[in-house]
């Protein structure tokens, strides 16, 4: 299935996933800057004017099963992984259930909302932004900061670069389930083999720990042979 995107761009909005509720399937929304930005767990997504990728894209889920919709945040991990990889020069990783990694530092989240018979995927992306708040300095990285970088892409081109493996991504999932992907997505896995811990909450107190056995083929997290769903903890350390 070929798909023509309809791209609708601010220079501010409040966020791009509330301007596409209510969108039809493939229309993608843009913007300069955010005022209200949001990551997963609504985390506040940092982002400076015009120097990152802040999209939202419709994409339609109508008659798929819950437990198929569930793992579509994947699938757009592998396409953002897979689309950042021509700049990075080296294979980007995807940090389940929903962001991606190079060099061991966060270039790009993804956050999926229901919207009726759709799903609203927002993603944001570190292009040209080269210093970050001293709270996730550490933490974050862009394309502009990566040392085998040989010239920044703009911000459109990394759009466009998302939006074509979004395409090629989307369009094996929803025919052929999550197990079309998988093989691909498990290979930039990178928690597998890691010490990690999960949560509830940010402040749970009763964190569950083990090593990584992977994302499973329903999507959910093995840890220890213990299995998490994103809906039900999040990540909050990971070890080598």
């Amino acid at each position: 299935m070929s798909v023509s995107w309809v791209i609708h761009h601010k220079e501010t909005t409040a966020s791009t996933n509330k301007d596409a509720r209510g969108a039809k399937p493939w229309e993608v929304f843009t913007a300069s800057f955010q005022t209200a930005g949001r990551g997963r767990l609504d985390h506040t997504w940092v982002s400076s004017r015009d120097l990152n990728l802040m999209m939202s894209a419709v994409l339609p889920v109508e008659g798929l099963p819950p437990d198929h919709v569930a793992t579509l945040p994947l699938a757009v991990g592998l396409a953002v992984a897979k689309a950042l990889s021509k700049w990075a020069q080296e294979e980007c990783l995807v940090k389940w259930p929903n962001d991606v990694f190079v060099g061991g530092r966060k270039i790009a989240g993804i956050l999926c909302e229901r919207d009726s018979d759709n799903v609203i995927v927002g993603i944001g992306v570190n292009v040209g932004q080269e210093i970050f708040p001293p709270e996730v300095a550490d933490r974050a990285v862009s394309l502009a900061l990566l040392p085998n970088l040989a010239s920044c892409p703009s911000v459109a081109e990394v759009r466009d670069e998302v939006l074509s493996y979004i395409e090629i991504v989307y369009n094996d999932w929803n025919s052929g389930g999550f197990q079309t992907i998988y093989e691909t997505l498990s290979k930039i896995d990178m928690l597998r083999g890691r010490s990690v811990e999960v949560v509830q909450t940010d402040d749970d107190k009763k964190p569950f720990v083990g090593v990584c056995g992977g994302i499973a083929k329903d999507g959910s997290l093995d840890i220890g042979g213990n299995f998490f769903y994103a809906g039900e903890v999040h990540v909050s350390s990971v070890k080598i």
